[in-house]
């Protein structure tokens, strides 16, 4: 394509002066010419030269005695739908080509390096490979774009070529509208209409019997309008079809790596490869041919304003494709189960509320008379003190609000929760499949094309047996060599985030005994006043958990990068492949790196503290570091601390990261979109790149949140109450980021959410395991029944004498010299000579008896019933899992009928298509062919009748 400019300009001036000039008879085709070459002009963008010839146009007309506009009525060439006027001063917000008829499908930019001979090549090729391939392009001069510095290339695809594509990717197009009615009336359904959206947006486009396109059946599909038959969604994920297998080496080579969009983009030779949004996200397109749906999307669906509004699914699907709408989908339908598991989660929470002042032990520990003189030995060597039981009356009242006897039944209740979401979600699936034509969906081919870095860096080639082709691959001890590497890493930062850990754990025993030095009584109200509401062990707590979300937080942001360079080591051959690998790297690490804390102040912390005289050491006696003890009312409130931090921080940062940050990039955009001439393409250029992964990360974050309110929901009951508000604020962030700032996707099939189903289903199964454990050994709810029903010495049963029943006693004077409290640590309340033990939590004997110190038999009773309930919980909950899964059919029974009578009209209209064809043309061979022959045609078309 030729430029003008300097001496071309001027010729091109000349010539159409002295086409003008010249003795033409006929005025059409004067005016054909000069229309011509103002086109010729305008494409180029070549202002100067079009406003003199615009000026010898009206000098002429003027000359000859004749205006502009006399000229069009008497029969001039005029573009469709435009004036010449409009032609020269166009709209660039537009979709369309500048003749305003053909749409444009996809957009190519480009920088014209002044170095990029080789580039300019690839580009040269490629593009004439396009055009050889019936796509139609038209290139916008780097002059007129905003930097000065990009070409855009605009691709637009005939209908021949979408109907032959069509055809080999056996796009499934309708064929009859539907006559199954929607669904039966709901009782009491106007109190849904608050939530409901217009019946325009929520169902775009009439339901129908769809079959795969067939191009030699044109007439059999319903097709008003060639146009807009194909959405397009459809349009831009043909078009992309086509970039990414056309080739750019020249014919008289043979080098079949050359091809695809995706590889020209990693070399440089394009910068940018997307489809367009169809209008301003904030207003509607002032072309009546577009559908503005973006604007619709933005007005009813990624505001904040609507968060109690339904999706409109069927919308997302239409605009963005299957594989984003199932994501929402699925979004959606997490958020609504959670409503459930919220609303039972503040009904066990109020009942430990509501049940506060019938809590006889933390009436007892709060009692001056008992807890008050309760003396308790001291948590740390030497710089902690002896204390009464009473200093920990708020932290025995606040884990009476998570660790009560409805907690056992929430932990049963979230086990099948569970279960029902994920059987449920199979049903929702399984209609999202009927309805949006994905019943016979197999692995797309896009999704099993080789990736490029697989062609490039595997230099080996051998025959692949189906195809009989050449192709490259990695051999075994290549393959074995970076697997092993992989590996190595993925254990490597593992082992890192078990480290981190363990300097945590450290920083917890080493300044637990600051906390307690300085929160002891002093004579400084102020500090004596935080020592009265926060207890050493509370503080500690809180400060870990803190350091240890930063330390999640960095870690996590330097393995991202560190999970993705090893997957690419690995040169994974598909995408899909390379997508899965990715998923259970980045899965595992942040499993770890989430909830290791959780882990160890669940099954960990205070399970292996010895006692006093034979404590434990994490590193040895001599390091002077205890293991961590848990207070008198258990570890639950530790664990709900850790998780609240821990959880909510994820959130919070998540939330903030994704949109508080661009909100100031999308403020800037928003008034640079507002110029007359920042085109279309332009404002999409602008946006962020939607890549391969986008939707990985957003799903990471959701299953990440799931393991949170399944694993250890039983220790902080309003966890999916947090998670259905940062849910039902999720939905719409993810909204207005797919609609405001990333570019139109390619619309992508997917029937299910992949590699994530399985994962959700081993976290379900695991959550019945971890809760069992943390209902047995990490609440003090079985100790409790067991004292209740076997221990307690009066005829009623009450928790009276509970507190003094789980405390084991300690001769103060055989305490090592090691961990005695030094003169300055202890409390001036402390008198040795009336003091002579202390307490501490454990069953044991007490001195003095023949087997002090060891384990009583109320020890092993309480072990027995811990196993014995995580074994009935665990079976219990498995088996009523398991009956839940099979009485609940993945598909419902009225998708199936409806996937029946679909398969069953197909084949009827197919059958009577092919009948009424068949007699069409035996009617006109009869007409055709001689008297003598008219009983042969008459017997073969009854035979072929017969036959069908």
């Amino acid at each position: 394509m030729r430029r003008i400019t300097g001496m071309a300009r001027e010729e091109t001036l000349i010539e159409m002066k002295s086409a003008m000039d010249s003795q033409i008879g006929d005025r059409c085709h004067r005016w054909e010419q000069v229309t011509q070459v103002l086109l010729d002009l305008h494409q180029h963008q070549d202002g100067p030269a079009m406003l003199t010839a615009f000026r010898m146009i009206l000098l002429t007309e003027e000359c000859n005695g004749h205006s502009h506009n006399n000229s069009i009525e008497d029969g001039g060439t005029q573009l469709p739908g435009h004036t010449e006027t409009d032609r020269l001063q166009q709209n660039k917000d537009t979709v369309f080509f500048r003749d305003g008829v053909r749409r444009i499908d996809f957009i190519l930019s480009y920088l014209d390096d002044k170095d990029g001979e080789k580039k300019q090549e690839r580009r040269r090729e490629f593009e004439a490979n396009l055009k050889k391939a019936g796509l139609e392009l038209e290139t916008e001069d780097k002059s007129d774009s905003d930097d000065l510095k990009t070409y855009f290339l605009k691709i637009h695809a005939p209908w021949e070529v979408l109907a032959t594509y069509a055809d080999v990717l056996k796009i499934k197009v309708p064929f009859k509208e539907s006559d199954i009615p929607h669904g039966q009336d709901v009782p009491l359904e106007w109190l849904s209409r608050p939530f409901r959206l217009p019946e325009k947006v929520m169902r775009p486009q009439p339901d129908y019997f769809t079959s795969p396109f067939d191009k030699d059946k044109i007439d059999f599909f319903l097709i008003k309008n060639q146009d807009t038959f194909f959405p397009p969604s459809t349009r831009n994920r043909i078009v992309y079809y086509i970039l990414s297998r056309c080739p750019y080496h020249k014919e008289d080579r043979k080098e079949t790596d050359k091809k695809g969009i995706k590889r020209l983009l990693n070399n440089g030779t394009y910068t940018s490869a997307f489809p367009l949004h169809d209008c301003r996200y904030w207003e509607r397109n002032t072309n009546e041919q577009c559908e503005s749906e973006r604007y619709h999307l933005y007005k009813n669906w990624a505001r904040f304003l609507c968060f109690y509004k339904e999706q409109p699914l069927n919308l997302i699907r239409k605009y963005y494709g299957e594989k984003i709408g199932i994501y929402f989908a699925w979004l959606g339908f997490y958020t609504e189960m959670l409503f459930f598991a919220a609303v039972m989660g503040v009904i066990c929470f109020t009942y430990g509320v509501l049940s506060y002042d019938d809590n006889l032990t933390s009436k007892e520990i709060c009692d001056p008379s008992i807890g008050g003189r309760t003396v308790m030995c001291p948590l740390c060597d030497k710089k902690c003190s002896y204390w009464k039981l009473n200093s920990t009356c708020l932290s025995s009242w606040q884990s009476h609000l998570f660790d009560n006897e409805g907690t056992v039944f929430f932990a049963m209740f979230m086990g099948i929760w569970v279960t029902l979401f994920l059987e449920f979600w199979k049903r929702r699936q399984a209609q999202l499949e009927y309805e949006w034509d994905l019943v016979d969906f197999e692995e797309e081919q896009q999704q099993l094309q080789i990736r490029p870095e697989f062609e490039t860096k595997c230099t080996d080639q051998r025959l692949n047996r189906i195809t009989q082709e050449m192709e490259p691959y990695l051999p075994l001890p290549k393959k074995c060599g970076r697997f092993c590497l992989s590996g190595v890493t993925v254990l490597f930062w593992m082992l890192l985030i078990v480290a981190c850990i363990t300097g945590v754990i450290v920083y917890r025993l080493a300044v637990y005994a600051a906390f307690a030095s300085i929160m002891k009584d002093s004579p400084t109200k102020k500090i004596h006043l935080v020592g009265s509401l926060i207890t050493p062990q509370l503080a500690t707590s809180v400060t870990a958990s803190f350091i240890n979300f930063v330390i999640i937080m960095i870690l996590n942001f330097f393995y991202e990068r560190v999970a993705i360079w090893i997957t690419d080591m690995e040169i994974p051959k598909t995408h899909l492949e390379y997508e899965n690998k990715l998923t259970m790297k980045m899965f595992l690490f942040q499993f770890v790196n989430y909830y290791s804390s959780c882990f160890y102040v669940a099954f960990f912390k205070g399970k292996f503290v010895g006692y006093p005289g034979n404590y434990t050491y994490m590193f040895g006696k001599y390091s002077r570091l205890r293991n961590e003890e848990c207070d008198p009312g258990g570890c639950l409130i530790e664990l709900t601390t850790q998780l609240v931090i821990v959880m909510t921080g994820k959130q919070v940062c998540g939330n903030i990261q994704e949109a508080l940050l661009p909100l100031l990039r999308n403020w800037w955009c928003s008034r640079k979109a507002r110029k007359d001439q920042y085109s279309r393409w332009e404002q999409d250029h602008d946006l962020q790149n939607f890549s391969q992964l986008g939707l990985f990360y957003e799903y990471l974050e959701m299953v990440i949140q799931f393991g949170f309110i399944t694993l250890f929901v039983a220790s902080f009951p309003l966890a999916p109450l947090l998670a259905l508000c940062n849910n039902i604020l999720e939905v719409r962030v993810d909204a207005w980021k797919f609609t405001t700032q990333f570019r139109r996707p390619v619309a992508a099939k997917a029937h299910n959410i992949g590699a994530w189903q399985e994962i959700l289903n081993v976290v379900a199964i695991l959550s019945v395991v971890t809760n069992a454990f943390i209902m047995a050994f990490t609440s003090d709810m079985i100790p409790r029944l067991v004292y209740l029903y076997a221990y307690h010495p009066g005829s009623e049963a009450t928790m009276s004498g509970y507190i003094n029943n789980s405390l084991s006693v300690y001769d103060i004077s055989q305490i090592p010299l090691l961990s005695t409290p030094e003169e300055g640590a202890i409390p001036a309340w402390f008198n040795s000579s009336f003091i002579t033990t202390c307490r501490y939590r454990d069953y044991r004997y007490p001195p003095g008896h023949q087997r002090q110190y060891s384990h009583t038999m109320q020890f092993w009773h309480i072990l027995a019933a811990k196993l014995a309930f995580i074994i009935i919980m665990e079976h219990v909950v498995f088996v009523v899992k398991f009956f839940v899964a099979w009485l609940i059919p993945d598909v419902p029974s009225e998708v199936k009928a409806r996937i029946k009578r679909e398969r069953y009209l197909i084949q009827e209209y197919l059958h009577n298509y092919e009948v009424e064809k068949l007699k069409i043309q035996l009617s006109q061979s009869f007409i055709i062919e001689p008297k003598p022959e008219v009983c042969t045609a008459t017997d073969k078309h009854h035979v072929l009748s017969e036959c069908l």
